[in-house]
């Protein structure tokens, strides 16, 4: 099995998320939401992958699933009037334009894994559709008059509160409890101790190797200073800090 990064840091928190992925990852839960606050991503990964996006390959790779595929989704990259269809694919016929039939990317991940970033931009009818998805692993093509059965686990992220999105009518209520059967929720840097250490060490080793330097450490003093502040950005701050 060929893991595409691992999360980066030594502490309590982060080993604790590490479990968990695992744990999920061996259980039947077909649905699971990975939270984390903006910037907690690029960089925790030894890929340079986003930590949600490395999470969802974890949660892949260390299933029963792995042999299978694995289809990443930006749902805010797809225009609103295609989503439909990219998911879950069309008849030939079924609108104008639609003049052969396509299978969308969740019949092709059969078996397999479904990342959907970005979760919460997805409108309600697609909303609706996956909910009859996740209770039934079966839905309809656009235009389709049979059913396509599907064995599918859906990992979903977001950087908000889902359950704001959930209280203002933006997201239904009845998928937001169905993904939340197994959540993950990465804890930002601030609340990570001496990670912020450790990640400081793996980006002056990967920015002297990009830029051609040879920095091997930093003054006594610069880790009191690193250890006070709170990070309002997370990892990625910690990241373009270093670079600049």
């Amino acid at each position: 099995m060929t893991y595409v990064g691992e999360l980066v840091g030594e502490s309590e928190q982060i080993q604790t998320v590490r479990r968990l992925i695992k744990r999920v990852a061996e259980s039947p839960a077909r649905a699971v939401l990975v939270y984390g606050e903006t910037g907690t991503g690029k960089g925790l990964a030894g890929s340079g992958l986003s930590v949600d996006e490395l999470a969802a390959h974890m949660l892949h790779e260390q299933s029963p699933r792995a042999k299978k595929r694995f289809i990443d989704i930006n749902c805010s990259a797809i225009p609103e009037n295609l989503v439909e269809s990219e998911l879950f694919g069309h008849e030939k016929g079924a609108f104008t334009g639609a003049t052969a039939r396509k299978t969308g990317l969740i019949e092709a991940a059969d078996g397999g894994t479904v990342f959907l970033d970005e979760l919460r931009e997805l409108d309600h009818v697609v909303q609706a559709k996956l909910l009859t998805l996740l209770d039934n692993q079966r839905f309809r093509p656009i235009g389709g008059i049979r059913d396509v059965e599907v064995d599918v686990r859906f990992v979903g992220a977001t950087n908000r509160i889902l359950y704001r999105d959930v209280r203002e009518g933006r997201f239904r209520d009845d998928l937001y409890y169905r993904l939340q059967v197994a959540a993950i929720n990465i804890p930002p840097l601030r609340e990570r101790g001496d990670d912020c250490l450790v990640l400081t060490s793996y980006f002056i080793r990967k920015l002297n190797s990009r830029y051609g330097r040879e920095v091997k450490g930093w003054e006594p003093a610069v880790e009191e200073v690193f250890r006070r502040h709170r990070w309002p950005g997370n990892v990625r701050e910690l990241e373009n800090l270093l670079e600049r």
